[in-house]
Parts: C-alpha cells; structure tokens; sequence
C-alpha cells in the first residue's frame, strides 16, 4: 500500500533561547506599530484601532505600515525603524 508521512513544519531548535520582551505596563506615552497585511478589509478596523490606541490608551504615536504581499513576510525595509517603537500588532484582514 501507499505509504503517508506526516511532516512537522515547526522548528523547535532555538525555543530554549527565546524570551519574550517584557510586558509594557502601561501603553501611555508608547509608539505602537500596525503592520497589516494590506487586504481591503484592514483599513477601516486599523483606523479604528489607531483612534482607540491614541484616545483610550493615550498612545503617542502610532506608525501604520502595509506589507506589499499579504501571503509573505513584512518586508526587512518596513522594520528599519523598530528600534524605537515599544509595541507591535500584526494584523489580518479580508
């Protein structure tokens, strides 16, 4: 009969090295970064969530970025300036 392999597409290897960075305790004052996936859909809900973030949360600047192929990695270039920026939110839409 046919034989059927399953493969495990996720890499474990450096899991041990991670940290994730540490939880901001208030985003007041902060520079949070949208990076969506540059669908139709994300444009009003981003705008939304920008106006939320600077209103309710008293966000001092949000940076808007938009991949240029929603099915492939941000572009290295988009992140240049993600030294100063103290969150990100990566988001989807149709």
């Amino acid at each position: 009969g046919m034989a059927i392999e399953i493969l495990d597409p996720s890499y474990e290897g450096a899991a041990a090295r991670f940290r994730p960075a540490p939880r901001l305790e208030t985003l007041a004052g902060a520079t949070v970064a949208i990076v969506s996936n540059g669908k139709k859909g994300t444009l009003r809900f981003f705008d939304a969530l920008a106006a939320t973030l600077e209103r309710t949360h008293r966000v001092s600047e949000v940076v808007r970025l938009t991949k240029s192929n929603y099915s492939a990695p941000v572009e290295n270039e988009l992140l240049d300036d993600a030294e100063r920026w103290n969150a990100l939110i990566a988001g989807v839409g149709d």
